[in-house]
Protein backbone atom coordinates (compact mmCIF):
# COMPACT_ATOMS: atom_id res chain seq x y z
CA UNK A 1 0.00 0.00 0.00
CA UNK A 2 1.41 3.78 -0.96
CA UNK A 3 0.48 6.78 0.77
CA UNK A 4 1.65 10.05 0.22
CA UNK A 5 3.61 12.55 2.68
CA UNK A 6 3.67 16.28 1.66
CA UNK A 7 7.66 17.10 2.04
CA UNK A 8 9.46 20.58 2.02
CA UNK A 9 13.42 20.83 0.59
CA UNK A 10 15.55 23.90 1.07
CA UNK A 11 19.03 24.47 0.45
CA UNK A 12 21.85 24.60 3.28
CA UNK A 13 25.32 25.21 2.15
CA UNK A 14 26.51 22.53 -0.54
CA UNK A 15 23.29 20.45 0.37
CA UNK A 16 19.88 20.00 -0.16
CA UNK A 17 17.43 18.93 2.97
CA UNK A 18 14.20 17.28 2.44
CA UNK A 19 11.84 17.02 5.89
CA UNK A 20 8.46 15.33 5.55
CA UNK A 21 6.30 17.30 7.26
CA UNK A 22 3.77 14.63 8.80
CA UNK A 23 6.60 12.54 10.44
CA UNK A 24 10.01 13.49 12.35
CA UNK A 25 12.01 12.50 9.27
CA UNK A 26 14.46 14.14 7.17
CA UNK A 27 17.37 13.73 4.70
CA UNK A 28 19.81 15.61 2.82
CA UNK A 29 21.63 15.51 -1.07
CA UNK A 30 23.36 16.88 -3.35
CA UNK A 31 20.53 17.60 -5.45
CA UNK A 32 16.68 18.44 -4.67
CA UNK A 33 15.98 14.75 -6.31
CA UNK A 34 18.44 13.12 -4.56
CA UNK A 35 17.29 14.79 -1.27
CA UNK A 36 13.86 13.32 -2.42
CA UNK A 37 14.72 9.97 -3.04
CA UNK A 38 16.95 9.78 0.13
CA UNK A 39 13.86 11.03 1.98
CA UNK A 40 11.75 8.21 0.13
CA UNK A 41 14.25 5.74 1.54
CA UNK A 42 14.37 7.03 5.18
CA UNK A 43 10.46 6.62 5.40
CA UNK A 44 10.11 3.30 3.50
CA UNK A 45 12.73 2.17 6.31
CA UNK A 46 10.48 3.94 9.05
CA UNK A 47 7.91 1.46 8.03
CA UNK A 48 9.49 -1.58 7.90
CA UNK A 49 9.24 -4.04 10.35
CA UNK A 50 10.06 -4.59 13.32
CA UNK A 51 8.54 -1.18 14.30
CA UNK A 52 9.51 0.66 17.73
CA UNK A 53 7.85 -1.01 20.41
CA UNK A 54 7.70 1.75 22.38
CA UNK A 55 7.92 6.28 21.78
CA UNK A 56 11.14 7.79 22.39
CA UNK A 57 11.67 9.79 25.17
CA UNK A 58 10.93 13.22 24.57
CA UNK A 59 13.36 15.66 26.69
CA UNK A 60 13.55 19.57 26.70
CA UNK A 61 15.91 21.95 25.95
CA UNK A 62 16.93 25.81 26.22
CA UNK A 63 18.60 27.84 23.88
CA UNK A 64 19.19 31.76 24.26
CA UNK A 65 17.08 33.30 21.53
CA UNK A 66 17.78 36.82 22.28
CA UNK A 67 20.36 39.70 22.67
CA UNK A 68 20.77 40.56 26.44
Amino acid sequence: MKRPFAATVWREGKWYVSQCLELDIASQGQTEDEALANLTEALELHFEPPQATRPPMVRTVEVEVGAA
